[in-house]
């Protein structure tokens, strides 16, 4: 059916989508780790038995990067470990090798004075 050109037109309400990252932060009770994928999966695989043998430990952190690799949750675990920092494990696709080397960058960063700028 024609409608006039004069006749008002009502705006479709359409819902808006909410991220996972607004949804757990309006949802104290609910924290980021509930979505992580690696809650269905083995801590084992996360985490070094002692005395592991180096071929055993990097195809472990492997098989543990592909699962963050799909992770809904992958930068918030990722900032937790870096904002913490955890001394072990893998945590947001980084091993505790790997987060050193991003915290260290990061302090680098903060405090290399900013291009043009000069230190009296």
């Amino acid at each position: 059916m024609l409608r006039s050109p004069h006749q008002h037109l009502q705006a479709a309400v359409v819902p808006q989508q909410r991220s996972a990252a607004q949804q757990r932060a309006s949802s104290p009770d609910d924290p980021w780790h509930a979505d992580a994928a690696c809650r269905r999966d083995e801590v084992g695989l996360f985490f070094a038995p002692s005395k592991e043998p180096t071929a055993s430990r990097l195809s472990r952190e492997q098989a543990a990067k592909q699962v963050c690799a799909g992770c809904p949750v992958l930068a918030d675990c990722r900032e937790h470990a870096l904002l913490q920092p955890e001394p072990y494990g893998v945590w947001g696709g980084l091993t505790a090798a790997e987060r050193r080397v991003v915290l260290a960058r990061r302090r680098r960063r903060d405090t290399t004075p900013a291009a043009g700028r000069r230190i009296a």
